[in-house]
């Protein structure tokens, strides 16, 4: 043990010196007491951002962020196993997969957060059901995750609540993007769970936090590493995120689409992410015939059947399951055309996320409110052989002065060219 005070522990970091398991603990306990005032705190971050943290620090700071609150108690005579993604444009696959995968004979108990900027929050997808509450007690989390093997919600202020006061100071420092601290908070909301099995989604792309395939490996490995750490069996995938996920980015409208993939209906990327995340889910939790079950959930509608139980169970309307008109719409709607004719050569995720935003569908203040009628509908996607006159994509809106903004934003996302491209793969990697 190392009793350094927080001085010292800052200089040892900033020196490029690595923390011992006290001096992380200490510094994580001292944050959530508010004994280390925000100054110490921030520099501590920033000494981290620069310096890097090794796998036993990052072991440790995670645990210490798990500790610093309640844990989830979640009995299950089956394997807990939950899926993560680091957000992209479009990205709806929670809504499939974690009733799909409990429909397989797990429990899924996922803790979902809500969309800030261009990408989306599973949390305000599923607000735009009637009555569906995302905020839970610990006490109900476990309860509903037990009675019905699937739960999505968020995190309360209970749970580790060191992640909520760290972040919202690498927030107003800039230090969002070190791979140690985005780690760790993912991990600790993850791990608190009591996993059996947990599978990353690592988004690479445009509409992606990640933009490489080299920053993306080196997060993933990080989280696996943290995983493994606390006895969790943790695999990571990497997938493209060039241009949005499916057709519909907004909120109701992607639950409208979340639903048709559960009926075998949905567009093809978006059932592929599903049925390869769902795979990769049992499998990681040591399941035999991972394939052959998602494959019957979906053929048998097992896993529609689980969606509208666990919209039952969080105080939703689990009508809309069969009804999709029950969810909310928009009054007003425009269509963006092509002026010239070839293919979709890129369409800029980030750029349509950014339309969506605009329309009211995402925030870019946590404070901010969401429409959750508004949305784009994108009718050609990368590839798509497109004519002059042809339809782009729908912006759908209820405020007409804020369309304008959002067209323009839609128009200058597509790049139509004379060449088809080549297609870049959804799958790019596995890291396990």
């Amino acid at each position: 043990m190392s009793g350094r005070s927080v001085r010292e522990a800052i200089r040892h970091k900033r020196n490029g010196g690595e923390l011992d398991a006290e001096d992380v603990r200490n510094f994580v306990a001292g944050v959530v007491s508010r004994s280390i005032p925000d100054y110490q705190a921030a520099a501590m971050l920033m000494a981290i951002y620069f310096r890097g943290m090794s796998d036993p620090e990052l072991a440790t700071l995670t645990a210490a962020m798990i500790e610093s609150g309640e844990r989830l108690s979640i009995p299950s005579a089956v394997p807990k196993v939950d899926k993560h993604s680091t957000g992209g444009v479009g990205d709806k696959v929670s809504l499939s997969l974690a009733p799909l995968v409990a429909a397989c004979g797990v429990t899924v108990p996922m803790m979902s957060g809500r969309g800030l900027g261009h990408t989306g929050g599973t949390l305000d997808k599923l607000e735009s059901i009637r009555g569906f509450r995302t905020a839970l007690s610990p006490k109900e989390f476990g309860r509903i995750a037990t009675r019905h093997r699937v739960i999505i919600a968020g995190q309360s202020d209970r749970i580790v609540p060191a992640d909520r006061i760290l972040y919202a100071l690498r927030d107003s420092t800039a230090t969002v993007s070190s791979v140690p601290l985005i780690s760790s908070s993912i991990m600790s909301k993850k791990l608190v769970e009591g996993l059996d099995a947990l599978v990353l989604d690592i988004k690479v792309g445009t509409g992606a936090f990640m933009e490489t395939v080299d920053e993306a490996r080196v997060l993933a490995r990080t989280m696996v590493e943290i995983g493994r750490s606390h006895g969790v069996a943790t695999r990571a995938l990497l997938t493209a995120m060039d241009q949005p996920l499916g057709r519909e980015v907004g909120n109701a409208n992607e639950v409208v689409e979340a639903i048709a993939v559960l009926r075998g209906t949905g567009p093809a990327d978006l059932a592929l992410l599903v049925r390869t995340l769902g795979i990769q889910m049992l499998e990681t939790a040591g399941v035999d015939g991972a394939a052959q079950r998602i494959d019957r959930s979906l053929e048998s509608g097992a896993g529609l059947a689980k969606l509208a139980e666990m919209i039952k169970a969080q105080g939703g309307d689990p009508r809309v399951v069969e009804q999709p008109d029950r969810l909310p719409g928009a009054a007003h709607a425009r269509r963006i055309r092509t002026t010239g004719e070839g293919y979709v050569t890129s369409i800029d995720a980030r750029g349509i996320g950014l339309a969506a935003m605009s329309l009211g569908a995402g925030r870019a203040t946590m404070e901010d409110r969401i429409d959750h009628g508004v949305g784009i509908t994108l009718s050609a996607k990368v590839g798509d052989e497109v004519r002059r006159g042809d339809v782009l994509a729908t912006l759908r809106f209820n405020d007409p002065g804020l369309a304008a903004r959002a067209s323009g934003l839609v128009e200058r996302s597509y790049v139509i060219g004379g060449l088809r491209p080549d297609r870049r793969p959804l799958i790019l990697e596995t890291i396990s």
